[in-house]
């Protein structure tokens, strides 16, 4: 946003900022925009991963037992 655009917001009303921006999501969802999550495999609360997925083992931090025991 350039200053010239920034200024403009800062001199409207708190009303008259919730006014444009219910235009802008109008304009956002008519552009096919969407308010659904999207996947972030970064996130530790990404719901869309099934903990079977790719871990064999049961998830990530767990670890196989060794079959054999522990050798002295």
């Amino acid at each position: 946003m350039d200053d010239a655009e920034f200024q403009d917001w800062l001199a409207l009303t708190p009303a008259e900022r919730f006014l444009e921006s219910q235009r802008l999501w109008e304009v956002f969802f008519a552009l096919g925009g969407t308010c659904d999550l999207e996947p972030d495999s970064q996130s530790p609360f990404d719901l869309f991963r099934s903990w079977d997925e790719g871990d064999p083992d049961g998830g990530p931090g767990l670890h196989p037992l060794r079959r054999g025991g522990v050798q002295p």
